[in-house]
């Protein structure tokens, strides 16, 4: 993972990311504004991981180039196996924006791949200013949490 310089045009892309994002919709363009300057880029190699399952959440991640493959493992003896597949556009990670939790699936880049991240502890503030936002975006984390711990074991 290199950490990349993030230039007006990848702000100008980021903010129209964001507004496509479900999980930063309670927030106002005053409040996105807030966190843009707190975005990095990180750009990873095919094959590489961007984190593993079991790891602390701590961090959200919108990809900018590139293809990601989400994998579960179920339990300790069973196989890792493809759970989603992930393009520019595409989000994971925002779980770790609200509780930390540790992650709960692997995460791998399928060709170099260019990710916007925003730490969790830089996005703190803006929660703490927008109580109505944090409980929206408590209600998109769980959600998406129950569509992962639902999955079928294989």
């Amino acid at each position: 993972m290199r950490k990349l310089k993030v230039g007006d045009a990848e702000i100008g892309i980021l903010a129209h990311m964001l507004h496509k994002v479900d999980f930063f919709s309670p927030l106002t363009v005053g409040q996105m504004e807030q966190v843009l300057p707190y975005i990095l880029v990180e750009a990873f190699d095919a094959g590489e991981t961007v984190f593993k399952q079991g790891a602390p959440g701590d961090a959200f991640y919108i990809i900018y180039t590139g293809q990601v493959e989400v994998w579960f493992k179920k339990g300790f003896f069973s196989l890792s196996k493809i759970v989603a597949t992930m393009n520019p556009g595409d989000f994971f990670g925002e779980m770790a924006l609200i509780s930390r939790d540790p992650r709960s699936a692997t995460v791998a880049c399928v060709e170099a791949t260019q990710l916007f991240v925003l730490v969790a502890a830089d996005f703190q503030f803006v929660l703490k200013q927008n109580p109505q936002a944090a409980a929206e975006m408590d209600r998109i984390a769980a959600r998406r949490k129950f569509n992962t711990s639902h999955l079928p074991e294989s």
